[in-house]
C-alpha cells in the first residue's frame, strides 16, 4: 500500500501558518488517571492561551472516542492504538500552526514515547497530573471507579489495568496544585517555546 502513497508538496507550510498565527505549534500531552484533573487544567491553559491569542484546540477522551476513534475498546491493544491515532491527529494540528493540549490516560510508556516521537521531541511537552488513585476514586466524576470496583468495567486504568507513571515528565503536577497554580507552571514552562 505505501508503494501507491506519494507525499504532495504543498506550497504553504507548517512554518508559514507558524509565522502567520504569530506563535510557535506543539503539543502538551497530560497524562494521568481517569479523574486526575487532566482535562480540567487543560481547559483552564486555553483559557489563558486563548486570552494571549494563541491558536489552540484540545483532544481527550470524550472528543477522541466519540468520533474517529469510536470502535475502540480498552484493551490494551486498543488503547495503543488509541494512542497512536492521538499522535497522528496531533501531528496534523501543528502542522496547521496550532498548540495542542492533548489530555488522556495514556497509561503506557511506550505509547507517550511514540507520541513524542510522531510529533518530535521539540515539539512535546508532558505533563504529568500526578493525582492519588484515591482522590481520582473520591472524585469519581463518571462514576467509572465505582463501575470498576463491581466488576461492570474492564480494563480500567488503576483498579484492572496497570498505569506506567513518567519518570521524566516535563512537570509534574500533585494534589497540592491549584488549577491556577497548575496553569502557571505550564505557562512559565513553555514561555520560551511559544
Amino acid at each position: 500500500m505505501d508503494k501507491n502513497i506519494t507525499k504532495h508538496s504543498y506550497k504553504v507550510g507548517r512554518e508559514d501558518r507558524r509565522k502567520a498565527n504569530g506563535h510557535n505549534s506543539f503539543l502538551i500531552f497530560f497524562t494521568g488517571l481517569s479523574g486526575s484533573g487532566k482535562s480540567t487544567i487543560a481547559n483552564a491553559l486555553e483559557q489563558r492561551l486563548f486570552e494571549k491569542k494563541i491558536k489552540t484546540y484540545v483532544l481527550d477522551g470524550d472528543n477522541i472516542r466519540k468520533g474517529i476513534n469510536r470502535g475502540l475498546s480498552f484493551s490494551p491493544e486498543d488503547r495503543s492504538e488509541n494512542n497512536r491515532r492521538i499522535g497522528e491527529i496531533a501531528k496534523l494540528f501543528i502542522d496547521a500552526g496550532i498548540v495542542v493540549l492533548a489530555a488522556f490516560v495514556a497509561p503506557y510508556t511506550k505509547d507517550r514515547l511514540f507520541i513524542k516521537n510522531t510529533v518530535g521531541n521539540d515539539n512535546y511537552v508532558e505533563v504529568f497530573v500526578n493525582t492519588s488513585l484515591q482522590l481520582c476514586e473520591k472524585r469519581d466524576v463518571k462514576g467509572l471507579y465505582a463501575k470498576a470496583r463491581k466488576g461492570e468495567i474492564k480494563n480500567m486504568t488503576g483498579i484492572s489495568a496497570p498505569y506506567e507513571a513518567p519518570v521524566q515528565p516535563d512537570i509534574e503536577l500533585t494534589d497540592d496544585h491549584t488549577i491556577a497554580q497548575a496553569v502557571d507552571l505550564i505557562i512559565k514552562k513553555i514561555e520560551s517555546k511559544i
